[in-house]
């Protein structure tokens, strides 16, 4: 299996959740924090996984699923946080690649210029951002007791209400697991406004 074919398996929300709770605890745990998983999917997963749990077609409690996302969002992020701190220096002197884009890291920037320290709970539902948000309060040295709190804050709100979400339209609308495409296409629709309007947010800046 070459790269291309992982990339695309690990894109696939079904296939990782269909793959059991550990690979979706996993997928949510880098997406997070590791800059080079920016593109592994995050709000869909969450939400369609409430869905599968509420649909009956994911085996698991939903308190248990809830608990397991809640701690790898925000020890994801805390990995995230200390690379920043770290290792930062080297991200942000890093040429563009496959893996790391550095238009992602301005962004990320420009939103927390724009939000201060709420961008570390706001930005939870920002894919990109997410994933750099916590790195570049690292490279700045946040305080970490701050910091901690906000990651607890910014990964308990977003797990509960969209894996929550989720569960409630897969027990009130167990038919839309027969839809899954549609739910996908409405938060890639929503991902694709975000990163052209944040795109276009820092053009207009420079």
């Amino acid at each position: 299996m070459d790269i291309t074919q992982i990339i695309k398996y690990l894109s696939d929300s079904k296939e990782i959740i269909n793959a059991g709770l550990f690979a979706i605890t996993f997928v949510v745990y880098a997406e997070n924090g590791l800059f080079f998983a920016f593109f592994l999917p995050g709000d869909y997963l969450l939400f369609l996984t409430g869905i599968f749990v509420g649909s009956k077609l994911l085996l698991y409690p939903i308190t248990t699923v809830i608990l397991y996302l809640f701690l790898a969002a925000v020890i994801g992020s805390l990995t995230g946080f200390l690379f920043g701190r770290y290792f930062g220096t080297t991200l942000e002197n890093r040429p563009d690649t496959w893996y790391f884009k550095r238009k992602h890291l301005d962004a990320t920037q420009d939103f927390f210029e724009k939000y201060g320290s709420q961008a570390l709970i706001i930005s939870r539902f920002l894919p990109y951002i997410r994933t750099f948000a916590p790195i570049l309060a690292g490279i700045s040295k946040m305080n970490y007791p701050k910091y901690l709190f906000l990651n607890i804050v910014g990964g308990a709100v977003w797990v509960v209400s969209l894996v929550g979400g989720g569960y409630w339209f897969g027990i009130k609308f167990p038919w839309i697991i027969n839809y899954v495409h549609y739910v996908i296409l409405f938060f890639l629709v929503i991902t694709t406004f975000t990163v052209v309007k944040g795109y276009f947010n820092i053009r207009n800046k420079s």
